[in-house]
């Protein structure tokens, strides 16, 4: 009897584990809601190309020295049908600078030219598996999931940045080309979860 409670206990365990996407998984869409008040689905975007998918947030400090360069990002990309949805995946009461007003704020104080959402409940992030702020999702039009990791290779500094993982896996997805490489390691601060 204890032998089948164990299996059983298991069992169990394991048709809760959420699985994370992979590599040439299709994402599902979500519904979340934007600092301009409007819910925000990547099929909102008629046209799209793709997804630049970006967990980050207000408070840490690898996500502030990124924030410019999402905005270039953005402006760059999305005339060219790579919008970038930015997701807060923090839990607010763990971390209250990433509250929905102190998002507004910042979206306000920093002219965001892209929409961002916050996950509310923190039902999306687990999907994508993202482990940091900033994670990038690169997704193409069929929402299929081609590139995961970090944005370049140096936070500290823009001027010396060698490589432009995202800007290179983008350019590879507009040439019908697989990214490569198609994951590296994300920097950033852990995701604040209770």
């Amino acid at each position: 009897m204890k032998y089948f409670l164990a299996i059983a206990f298991l069992f169990c365990s394991f048709a809760f584990v959420q699985a994370q996407y992979q590599i040439g998984d299709k994402v599902d869409d979500f519904s979340l809601k934007s600092t301009d008040g409007d819910l925000v689905s990547m099929s909102d975007y008629e046209g799209a190309e793709g997804y630049i998918i970006i967990f980050t947030c207000n408070h840490c400090p690898y996500a502030i020295a990124y924030e410019d360069r999402i905005i270039d990002l953005h402006n760059e990309m999305e005339p060219k049908g790579f919008p970038v949805i930015a997701i807060n995946p923090n839990d607010p009461k763990v971390q209250p600078d990433d509250s929905f007003e102190k998002m507004k704020q910042r979206a306000d104080e920093k002219g965001f030219p892209f929409k961002y959402v916050l996950d509310d409940g923190q039902k999306v992030y687990p999907k994508f598996g993202a482990e940091r702020t900033p994670h990038v999702f690169l997704v193409d039009k069929n929402r299929v999931l081609q590139y995961i990791g970090a944005i370049d290779d140096n936070y500290k500094s823009e001027d010396a940045v060698e490589k432009e993982y995202l800007r290179d896996a983008i350019q590879a997805i507009k040439a019908g080309k697989k990214p490569q490489p198609a994951t590296t390691k994300a920097i950033g601060c852990t995701i604040k979860t209770s």
